[in-house]
């Protein structure tokens, strides 16, 4: 039987949260309590946030159902070590639809893992290689929980840093944001040694600390982490403008087209024109430009033009062959 209030409301629902419904009986054995007892605790899970519905009955039951906000799951360690190696996996790559809000997940549940969790955890990670890799370069899931820690506790954060030229330097920073282009892992942040506002790689990044010191947060120059990123990579890269039209809608090109390669305009109802700028190859530009699944044609500039066509030259004599 148990008798902590505390500890028995976990146990109820943890039970709850499995997609089925449990009889009141039921209930009141597992937990080793009344009936009664088990609806006083019901009433108290309600009172906190979950929408758990009763059905009438001889014996009753009762299920947890979507409510309007999203209460505090409790999960089992099979099922807290099975969520922590797919936030990892994602995580550890710059994939398209895995945002900041997915490192900010596993951040909350590895800082609260227990050790022989977050041992197995690394175990199978360790015994494990995904198929596919993405785009960019792979990143020490660690590393991204740092970070993200620091960012949403508002802590500053130190490590050591390998530029493009190979130079190395040890930053102290106050971290903004963490920003995924759907290639690479981007840090925002404030750098203190050279008073002033960086972006950093974050696969150049090792050995992040979080120093505990806290600070107030400064205000960015531009309106949000992602346009200062786009800003600082057009400074810093050879880049060049492009346009594409489709043959499709503006909406069905948005839907597939990753957020860094801009927003199509509508021509009509059945086609768009995508213009935007770059300092990616272009080699991998019309690869990425035909993966997304629709007519297109180049208009600039001439290099993405003749790599479209060597591109679809290479393709047909594959296929030939």
């Amino acid at each position: 039987m148990t008798t902590d209030t505390p500890a028995r409301l976990l146990q109820l629902l943890s039970l709850l949260q499995t997609p089925r419904e449990w009889p009141g009986g039921e209930l009141a054995d597992r937990l080793g309590v009344s009936r009664r007892t088990v609806r006083r605790d019901i009433d108290r899970l309600r009172e906190i946030g979950y929408p758990v519905q009763a059905t009438m009955g001889a014996d009753g039951g009762y299920r947890l159902v979507a409510g309007k906000a999203m209460p505090p799951l409790v999960l089992d360690d099979e099922e807290a070590v099975a969520i922590a190696i797919g936030l990892r996996a994602g995580a550890g790559h710059a994939l398209e639809g895995v945002d900041e809000a997915s490192v900010r997940a596993l951040a909350k549940l590895e800082q609260v893992l227990p050790s022989r969790l977050r041992h197995r955890v690394s175990t199978l990670q360790a015994a494990t290689m995904p198929l596919t890799s993405g785009d960019g370069a792979s990143i020490a899931p660690e590393t991204l929980t740092v970070m993200a820690s620091t960012v949403a506790g508002r802590e500053r954060l130190r490590f050591a840093y390998r530029a493009g030229d190979g130079t190395e330097s040890r930053r102290v920073t106050e971290p903004y944001r963490l920003v995924s282009t759907g290639r690479r892992w981007y840090l925002v942040a404030y750098d203190l040694d050279r008073a002033d506002w960086r972006t950093f790689r974050v696969d150049r990044v090792r050995e992040p600390f979080a120093t505990g010191a806290r600070f107030a947060p400064r205000e960015l120059p531009t309106g949000s982490a992602a346009e200062y990123l786009r800003r600082s990579m057009q400074r810093h890269q050879e880049s060049y403008d492009f346009e594409v039209t489709f043959a499709a809608s503006a909406e069905a090109v948005a839907a597939r087209a990753p957020s860094w390669l801009g927003t199509p305009d509508p021509l009509d109802a059945d086609s768009c024109r995508l213009r935007g700028r770059t300092g990616d190859a272009v080699e991998w530009l019309a690869a990425r430009l035909a993966l997304l699944g629709f007519d297109f044609t180049v208009y600039e500039p001439t290099e993405l033009v003749q790599s479209v066509r060597e591109l679809g030259e290479r393709l047909a004599r594959a296929a030939g062959a």
